[in-house]
């Protein structure tokens, strides 16, 4: 694995509509993740947070709540993606809310034209203007990626699409809307829910999901969402969903990516320390990317 990462911040709160998570990069630095991932060898430079222009009420356009900050916010977040891969760096970007996949994946898709994704998260986040129940852009980022949606999220970075369906594992799957449902069937995206995890058990699901998105690709990007653990480990996120994946499943599937030596990028999010009891969120967070990372025990 590329011992080189660039630590980048987005304290984005605007794809959620729901102030607390543009918190979440200072808790999870708090929780020492620079300090976790020095000792594991690897050479860190933090790089700050990308400013997120606030606006003082609400702006909602076309069914999108403050579409241009969270396109501005995205659009900067992929400039400095790609200048660290560039250098030749691992980009792990802390958030902030799901929003900033879209900036993340565009910036990581200018070096890598076929990037497998797995998606680690209770919910889809495939909706578009036409589906969405709430406006809010953090439910919207894995469609816009795949090119669906509203043409300035799409856009992002410049092209659009940045990965193909194929190329994509949603992983932990557990509050799906109607219009997502659709969409999973229609592009023959692989999903597995809770279901399939209980039934075939953590190991089995993440070597089906790492050979699917290793498959034809030139890399995989990890997306993950901490409200797709359950919430009796991870009580600080915005959208908890009972029923979630168990901590120590959450290290296997970690563990396993690890040794699959896949990876060329990856963002953790939604860690609303408001939410949180004594930043434990953001320490499992941390604890999930230590064994991402390849650590181990033995």
């Amino acid at each position: 694995m590329n011992k080189n990462v660039s630590i980048i911040g987005v304290g984005m709160d605007l794809g959620a509509d729901r102030r607390g998570v543009d918190m979440g990069p200072s808790a999870i630095r708090y929780a020492g993740v620079v300090k976790r991932l020095e000792g594991m060898g690897f050479s860190i430079k933090d790089i700050g947070d990308i400013v997120v222009n606030r606006p003082n009420q609400l702006v909602s356009t076309d069914h999108h709540k403050y579409l241009d900050q969270v396109v501005e916010a995205n659009t900067t977040l992929a400039a400095a993606v790609s200048k660290e891969m560039a250098e030749g760096r691992f980009p792990l970007v802390l958030g902030g809310d799901h929003s900033i996949a879209m900036g993340t994946i565009a910036g990581v898709t200018q070096h890598v034209k076929n990037l497998g994704v797995i998606w680690f998260d209770a919910h889809g986040d495939l909706n578009t203007g036409d589906t969405t129940p709430s406006g809010n852009i953090h439910g919207m980022p894995l469609a816009a990626s795949l090119g669906l949606g509203h043409e300035r999220l799409v856009n992002i970075g410049g092209f659009a699409p940045k990965i193909k369906a194929e190329n994509v594992v949603v992983l932990g799957a557990r509050d799906l809307d109607a219009g997502e449902r659709a969409l999973i069937k229609e592009r023959g995206i692989k999903v597995f829910t809770m279901h399939e995890i209980d039934r075939l058990g953590m190991a089995r699901v993440m070597e089906e999901a790492i050979a699917h998105v290793s498959k034809n690709t030139d890399g995989v990007h990890l997306s993950f969402d901490l409200d797709g653990l359950d919430p009796h480990e991870v009580p600080g996120v915005g959208t908890p969903v009972l029923g979630g994946i168990s901590y120590r499943e959450g290290h296997l599937a970690m563990e396993m990516l690890a040794e699959s030596d896949v990876l060329v990028s990856a963002e953790f999010v939604e860690v609303n320390p408001i939410l949180d009891r004594e930043n434990v969120t953001a320490r499992v967070a941390v604890a999930m990317m230590s064994s991402a990372f390849g650590d181990k025990l033995l």
